[in-house]
């Protein structure tokens, strides 16, 4: 909505520039950046090391000298102007002088709602109204993300999901995603969708992890309002949607944020602090006021004006720590000697409390591979705030695991048990995620030993896997059908594997595993508490199987026995509560999976034989390589 101002008024009030200097002004995208109103456009920026700045554009002809903006006389080090006759489309950057040096370059204006397209890098004055018809989905979110519901996340990178190989092998717009992949996500049965950043970025390549524009969604596919029915589409067919988030780093091209006014403004000076080793990226100053509030209001801004249901913060362990990727003498210490960056720690804590406090419904999921405690508890009990953390431990583990030929498996049993010691130290998140199937990893497919079936049907054991053990779930695109090679950020996913029966197996588990799993409470309702948990038997190395009971409230319960060897099990036992019958509801090795149909047919009778501290047992069908869930009858 255009906003009304008058030719030499300010979008600023006293009290935003207090709360600016102050540090929690959480909505700067309200008053920095370029602002539409009737007549022109209201351009503000932060640049307190300036000489001069002042706005260049199409619609003076790049000349510095036509609309020179003034700073405020309050210290804040905001320069601000209203340009008249300036309109939607337009393409502006700042040309700023600085005081240090004589330092003179262009720059993109770091709050820009919208860029132009990459490789191109000015920025686009851009009016965000968009007619918004998720109020019942906003009105009901809580519950969709709330740790006691099913959340089970297909993991996207817009770019590579499907492509138009008729059109020169272009990447689907976001209108067109909304068609696809709308529809694909529902008949897979996921309950939310996460994005690789679709912020803007200026290298492809870096998947969108190296965002330029914190404040704008990439113009490779689409309009900022065409990204706004992307999500309102998924919110209408019941689906969340998680966005990718980079507060740790940002790329140190010339037109960015980096070295932005003439001095080190939003990254650290010092190198050993400012520089990213990994990525050669700029690393955020996480002392000042005005940075840890810029990456704030971004994360506002993408719950605020896009409606996202959460944000996964990448990187995490980068920020947490001032010696990561760091030899001895790369790095400085903090105040006390230490290696944790306490101003990052001090930043995550207030950027968790402030969106929790703002956006109760929504979640936020770190991406923490390390031991860091209460990652996902709250800051006041000396936590970190996040909702959720994901499990790079159990991802590990569990990879490692089945990369082993099946008769060696019985000597490393513990990889399959050893998480359940740790699982409910933090609401953990389990998932097979992009950084799995890149880098000369291979594929899923390609980490799986044996010949073509035993590889698929390991696929299915490691899915149901997935869904059974505790904590909430996520998928790489590709993974749900076999994706054969590495993902390639450049190129689509191998769709044409779909002719074959194998693929359409597998690709027909995920999505009934993903019903199965909204629909029985025991397998979400309690995922963050040993009371959601029960061992039947962990102990059967020799023969690589489990058995373990999932539970919900209520007094639900599954039961689950997974085979992790080629070898069928006619009559194997395991200890049960009660008396009475049991049904087999879902099966790995059924035909319609790719199977070979060794299931469980008939009702199975619990017998007084007492095993596994268990008054009573029963004997069933344990399939190669495959996992089972059973229920009482009495439960249905």
């Amino acid at each position: 909505m255009k906003k009304k101002i008058i030719a030499g008024s300010s979008l600023f009030s006293e009290q935003d520039i207090y709360l600016f200097k102050e540090g929690s002004h959480y909505k700067l995208y309200d008053k920095l950046g370029s602002h539409l109103c009737k007549d022109g456009a209201f351009f503000a920026v932060w640049a307190p090391n300036a000489e001069s700045v002042s706005v260049i554009g199409d619609f003076n002809q790049w000349n510095n000298k036509s609309h020179p903006l003034t700073v405020k006389k309050d210290s804040s080090g905001i320069w601000e102007g209203f340009i008249s006759g300036v309109k939607q489309g337009n393409i502006y950057k700042y040309h700023i002088k600085s005081k240090v040096n004589d330092y003179v370059i262009d720059k993109g204006d770091p709050f820009a709602f919208f860029c132009e397209v990459a490789p191109k890098t000015a920025s686009v004055v851009w009016d965000l109204s968009y007619q918004w018809k998720d109020e019942e989905w906003m009105k009901t979110r809580k519950q969709k993300n709330s740790l006691d519901s099913p959340i089970s996340i297909y993991e996207v990178h817009l770019g590579s999901w499907k492509r138009r190989f008729e059109e020169n092998a272009r990447s689907l717009s976001y209108v067109e995603m909304a068609d696809e992949l709308v529809k694909y996500v529902k008949e897979m049965n996921f309950t939310h969708v996460e994005f690789l950043p679709v912020m803007e970025h200026p290298f492809f390549g870096s998947w969108g992890y190296q965002i330029s524009g914190y404040f704008a969604p990439s113009s490779r596919y689409g309009t900022p309002q065409e990204l706004m029915f992307l999500i309102d589409t998924l919110h209408l067919n019941g689906i969340g949607v998680i966005l990718d988030w980079v507060p740790s780093h940002f790329p140190s091209d010339d037109f960015s944020l980096n070295f932005f006014d003439g001095t080190n403004l939003y990254e650290h000076q010092d190198p050993k602090k400012g520089f990213h080793p990994d990525w050669t990226s700029a690393i955020f100053n996480y002392d000042r006021n005005e940075v840890k509030e810029f990456l704030i209001s971004s994360a506002f801004f993408w719950l605020e004006k896009y409606h996202a249901d959460g944000i996964r913060i990448d990187a995490v362990s980068s920020m947490l720590y001032l010696d990561y990727s760091r030899k001895e003498g790369e790095w400085i210490p903090n105040k006390f000697g230490g290696r944790e960056n306490l101003e990052a720690i001090d930043f995550i804590r207030t950027l968790n409390r402030a969106v929790y406090s703002s956006f109760p419904d929504i979640v936020t999921i770190a991406e923490e591979s390390t031991s860091w405690p209460q990652v996902s508890r709250p800051d006041y009990t000396g936590g970190l705030g996040f909702g959720m953390k994901w499990n790079m431990g159990w991802m590990h583990d569990i990879l490692k695991y089945f990369s082993k030929d099946p008769i060696y498996r019985r000597h490393h049993h513990n990889l399959l048990t050893f998480s359940l010691i740790y699982a409910f130290s933090e609401n953990f998140m389990l998932m097979f995620s992009h950084d799995e199937v890149v880098y000369g990893k291979g594929s899923l497919f390609e980490k799986m030993p044996g010949d073509e079936w035993q590889k698929y049907a390991n696929l299915r054991l490691l899915m149901g896997y997935l869904f059974a053990h505790p904590g909430k779930k996520l998928m790489f695109m590709g993974n749900e059908f076999g994706q054969r090679s590495e993902w390639q950020h450049d190129s689509s996913l191998d769709w044409q594997v779909l002719e074959y029966p194998i693929h359409r197996g597998l690709k027909k588990w995920v999505s009934s595993l993903n019903l199965f799993y909204k629909q029985h409470p025991a397998l979400h309702e309690i995922d963050f508490s040993f009371d959601g948990f029960e061992w039947v038997d962990c102990n059967d190395y020799e023969n690589s199987i489990l058995s373990f009971k999932r539970k919900g409230k209520n007094n639900k319960e599954l039961i689950v026995i997974g085979n992790f060897t080629p070898v069928p099990r006619d009559n194997y036992r395991i200890g049960v509560d009660k008396k009475g019958k049991y049904l087999e509801k879902l099966n790995s090795d059924g035909l319609e999976f790719g199977g070979t149909d060794f299931i469980n047919q008939k009702e199975i009778k619990a017998e007084k034989v007492p095993m596994h501290g268990r008054a009573y047992s029963i004997s069933v069908k344990l399939p190669p390589l495959g996992i089972i869930f059973i229920e009482s009858k009495n439960e249905t």
